[in-house]
Order: structure tokens, then C-alpha cells, then sequence
């Protein structure tokens, strides 16, 4: 049993061995065939080298003796062998040589076969390198039929789509094309007819327009009558003018001063009431204050830079103007305005005055205030508003030089007599400010009976 044992064991072990070298051959010498899809046909090489391994075999046998059991006759047959086989070494051993040799010669023809199998493993490995494009060719085929049967059914889809676009494109472009007419037309008709009534409008404007021009240069020409006419009054008979000059203000024994403090105002309400009036002399640059009082207005002119001298017949009143380095003069109105150049002034203002003078001398104080004014100058007078009843029952008659109210419509006449046009009147201090009682009144009621109790209007002379 031993002895079955450790020859299975050693059996196992040659098989092992037989193995390995087979595996060892397979590495160095490839099969007849490479291992990638491209199959070359390879030289096989096992019958040349199981050939050459006996001939090896052979020439390793030159010279030795076969082997024998163990025994006396034995080893004397042996040695007698091994004695030829001396004898002989020099007669075998040209063969010997030649044997190995040729043994080497089908080493190195073995070795230019397994380099050439080698090689054509190699390009095998290539050309399997390159086997995808085969298959990119199949799958090309196949995917290009596959293609031109979708491109074909594509292609008849596209057209049946691209006739049925066409088609609704044909008939949306008809029904665009009739509703643009029909929108086109209706338009049209109503341009036409709003053409005709803008039309007519003009026309009707025009004729205004028109009409209106005719007026004004009527207006224009009685106003230039007016001045010619006007212009011989200025200057009237030596006897004339003694018939006209003014007869002296009455002298009631007052201080004016303080009567003007009590029932006037202070100085800085009188300048608060008057800057109103600023804004239509801005750009003069020689403005007469007829009345000017204690100068408040020549003050206000000053501020604005405009040039401007002041007349009053109260000389107390332009001692105080000339205090304060106003220059003024103490004279008669209608006397100073006389003896002033014609055309010398372009702005005359007047206020709370013309209350004061006989109702026939007003109209001849704004002729001769259109003869020393220069053409567009401006003229600007402000007395009590006899439309506002509250005047009446406040500070009117509280003043005992104020002779008749002017009311604003004669006013305005006596300006359009004058030549004076552009003209515009101005309602100032609203009664109720003053009397807060009035604010209960209905607002038109209120504005109809007491409104401003001053005014001024203001004109341009036009000749």
C-alpha cells in the first residue's frame, strides 16, 4: 500500500511537470490560428520539433552503453562497451558534430518559423483592431435602408403638410386681403367724412378768425382817431387850461400823515398790498408813480432795479421820500405830467388816486398819461372797487378827499378812449379777508357784491 500511494504521488507530480512545459511551449510557439476574429493560418511546428527532440535523443546516445542490471557479468559487459565506445570516439566523432550540427540548423529554422507565426499573430492583433469599421460598414447598411424608408415617408408627410399650410394660408390671405378692404373702405368713409368736418370747422374758425381781425383793426383805427383827436385836448386854450386846472384840495386841518397810518395802513402793508404790481413794469426803465405818497411803490421799484421817480402834492410825503433817497417831487400831477417830455416814460403807475379827482378831470389825466408814455408802454391805475359794497360800510367815506367811485366798466372805457388796448382788470383784497363775517355768504353771491375792494386795470399803449 506504501508503495501504491508514493507512485500515485509521483505520477501526479510528473503530470504537473507535463503541464508546465506545455503551457511553456504554447507561450513560445504559437497555435495554427490567432485568437482574434481574423484567423490567419499559422506553420504548425510540432512534428519538426517533436522530430528534433529525438534526433537529440540520438546524438545524446552517441558513445553510451545501454544500461543493465546490476551483476558482476553485467558490469564486465559494460565496461568492455565502454571500451569500443573509446576505441571508436575518434571514428564517430566527425559524425557526432555534423549530428549537432544539423541539430542547430533545425534550432535556428524552428526559431525563424516560431518569429514568422509571431509576426503573423501580431498583424492578426492589427487587422482585429480594425474589424470595426466591417461592422460600422454593416450597421451603415442596415441603418441606410432603415433611413430611406423613414425619409421617403417623411418626405410624403412634409408634402401633404406643406399643401395643407398652403391651403390655409391661401385662405387666410383671401379673408385678410377682404376684411383689410372692408376695413380700408370704412376708414376711408370716415376719414372723408371727419375730413369734411375738420374741414368745416377751419373754415368756420377762419371766418372767426377773420371777423375778429376786422374788429380789432376797426378797433385799432378808432383808436388812432381817438389819439389824434386826444392829442389836440392835451395841450388846450391859455383860457381853456385856467378853466380846467384843478382847484386846490380842500385843506381839512389834518396831519395826512397820520390820518394815512390810521386809515391807510403802515408802510409795510401799503408795500405788501403793491408788489402785486412789480411784475408788469419788469424791463422799464423810466416809470412814473403819480401819487406816490410816502414812496412805497418807488421803494418796491427800487428793490427790482427799475428806474422810477414819483410826484405827489403832499410835500411832508415826499420829504419822506426823499429821506429814504427816493427821488420824488412835490408838484400838481397834471402840471408835472405837462411839463414831462412826450414819450419820456415807458410805465406809469397810479394808485388810490383818481378817487380823489373831479369825475371830468379822470379821462384828461390818461390822455396826457398816453402822450408821455412811449408806444407799448405801460399804464396801471388802482381805486376802489365801487362793486364791492363793503367799501361803503368801511374805510370809503372814512377818507374825506375821495370824491365818486369809479366803477371798473368806465374805467376801462376811459382807457380804451385814451388808446390804451390789451387791457385787463384786476380785483384785489377780498372783502372777506377783511370782514370774516362775509364768508358765510353764498360763493356767487359773495364774488357778485363783495369781491375785491380794490382794483387796478392795466393797459398798453397802442398808437
Amino acid at each position: 500500500m506504501p508503495d501504491e500511494v508514493a507512485a500515485d504521488a509521483k505520477a501526479e507530480e510528473l503530470a504537473a511537470i507535463v503541464r508546465e512545459i506545455r503551457e511553456r511551449v504554447r507561450e513560445r510557439y504559437p497555435a495554427a490560428g490567432a485568437a482574434g476574429k481574423v484567423r490567419l493560418p499559422l506553420v504548425d511546428l510540432m512534428p519538426v520539433l517533436h522530430a528534433r527532440d529525438a534526433a537529440e535523443g540520438k546524438v545524446a546516445a552517441i558513445g553510451t552503453v545501454n544500461p543493465r542490471p546490476p551483476g558482476l557479468l553485467n558490469d564486465v559487459i559494460q565496461f568492455f562497451k565502454r571500451l569500443v565506445a573509446r576505441l571508436l570516439e575518434w571514428h564517430v566523432r566527425e559524425q557526432v558534430e555534423f549530428n549537432r550540427a544539423v541539430l542547430a540548423g533545425l534550432d535556428a529554422i524552428l526559431e525563424a518559423l516560431n518569429e514568422y507565426n509571431r509576426s503573423l499573430a501580431r498583424v492578426a492583433a492589427v487587422l482585429d483592431g480594425f474589424q470595426w469599421l466591417e461592422d460600422a460598414r454593416s450597421q451603415w447598411n442596415a441603418w441606410r435602408a432603415e433611413f430611406e424608408r423613414k425619409l421617403a415617408a417623411n418626405e410624403l408627410q412634409l408634402l401633404r403638410a406643406v399643401a395643407e399650410l398652403q391651403g390655409a394660408f391661401q385662405h387666410r390671405t383671401t379673408m385678410m386681403e377682404t376684411n383689410f378692404r372692408d376695413l380700408v373702405r370704412g376708414q376711408h368713409k370716415e376719414f372723408v367724412a371727419e375730413l369734411e368736418r375738420s374741414t368745416l370747422e377751419v373754415q368756420k374758425r377762419l371766418w372767426s378768425d377773420l371777423e375778429k381781425v376786422r374788429l380789432e383793426f376797426e378797433r385799432l383805427i378808432h383808436a388812432e382817431l381817438r389819439l389824434i383827436r386826444q392829442r389836440t385836448l392835451v395841450a388846450p386854450r391859455p383860457e381853456a387850461a385856467a378853466e380846467l386846472r384843478p382847484t386846490p384840495p380842500a385843506d381839512f386841518g389834518l396831519d395826512w400823515l397820520k390820518f394815512s397810518q390810521r386809515f391807510r395802513g403802515d408802510e409795510d402793508f401799503v408795500r405788501h398790498q403793491q408788489r402785486f404790481y412789480v411784475q408788469y413794469f419788469q424791463g422799464c426803465q423810466a416809470v412814473a408813480d403819480l401819487g406816490c405818497g410816502r414812496g412805497e411803490f418807488l421803494e418796491l421799484l427800487a428793490e427790482a432795479g427799475i428806474p422810477a421817480r414819483g410826484v405827489d402834492s403832499n410835500a411832508e410825503a415826499v420829504a419822506i421820500c426823499g429821506s429814504k433817497g427816493l427821488q420824488a417831487e412835490a408838484a400838481d400831477l397834471f402840471e408835472w405830467l405837462r411839463v414831462q417830455p412826450d414819450s419820456a416814460f415807458d410805465g406809469i403807475f397810479c394808485a388810490q388816486v383818481i378817487e380823489h379827482l373831479p369825475p371830468e378831470r379822470v379821462p384828461e389825466l390818461l390822455r396826457l398819461a398816453a402822450s408821455k408814455l412811449a408806444r407799448g408802454g405801460r399804464l396801471v391805475i388802482e381805486t376802489p372797487n365801487p362793486e364791492c359794497l363793503a367799501i361803503f360800510a368801511s374805510h370809503y367815506y372814512l377818507d374825506p378827499g375821495h370824491r365818486h367811485p369809479i366803477p371798473p366798466a368806465l374805467l376801462v372805457f376811459y382807457f380804451e378812449e385814451a388808446g390804451f388796448g390789451d387791457l385787463r382788470v384786476e380785483r384785489r383784497s377780498p372783502a372777506w379777508e377783511q370782514i370774516p363775517a362775509l364768508a358765510s355768504l353764498p360763493e356767487d353771491f359773495r364774488q357778485a357784491l363783495f369781491g375785491g375792494m380794490d382794483y387796478a386795470v392795466i393797459g398798453r399803449r397802442l398808437g
